[in-house]
């Protein structure tokens, strides 16, 4: 779907339009700039789809999911918000952070959407000291992942 107006002066992590002197219409820029401000600020997404739910309110945001289709075709990996019945996209970028209101898990942006996965719960027997490791060093990655541990090389 086209831009109506085409925003040519603007931010340069997430395109915020910027006015000008002398410019018209001013309340265009100025909507724009909040609808895509209220989608980053403290951003809750409803789930991962590969295309526009069948029913949505302004204010849902979702994750686009590969394989996009539809509305969503070509914005794999981008955050979709519905504004003023439409949908908009947001490109992440590296260092943003979700939270998926749908399994209760933040993610975080690092050249891909990262998830922090559950280390493996070491059982009984006579291996129990390696699979503590083994879960420790699952615990630590997923730290990493998370964004809470630097990576180390």
């Amino acid at each position: 779907m086209a831009q109506p107006i085409a925003f040519t002066d603007t931010s340069g992590r997430f395109q915020l339009p910027f006015l000008f002197a002398g410019q018209a219409q001013k309340e265009f820029f100025v909507n724009e700039a909040h609808a895509l401000t209220d989608m980053l600020l403290h951003t809750t997404i409803l789930g991962e789809l590969a295309g526009p739910p069948s029913e949505s309110v302004d204010g849902d945001i979702w994750l686009v999911a590969s394989g996009a289709i539809g509305e969503w075709a070509c914005h794999d990996g981008d955050l979709a918000g519905r504004q003023a019945g439409l949908w908009k996209f947001i490109t992440p970028r590296d260092g943003m952070r979700i939270f998926d209101s749908s399994i209760g898990q933040f993610a975080l942006h690092s050249g891909g959407w990262v998830r922090a996965a559950p280390p493996t719960i070491p059982a009984t027997g006579q291996t129990v000291d390696s699979e503590l490791r083994d879960a420790f060093d699952q615990l630590i990655e997923a730290l990493r992942n998370a964004g809470i541990f630097p990576v180390t090389e």
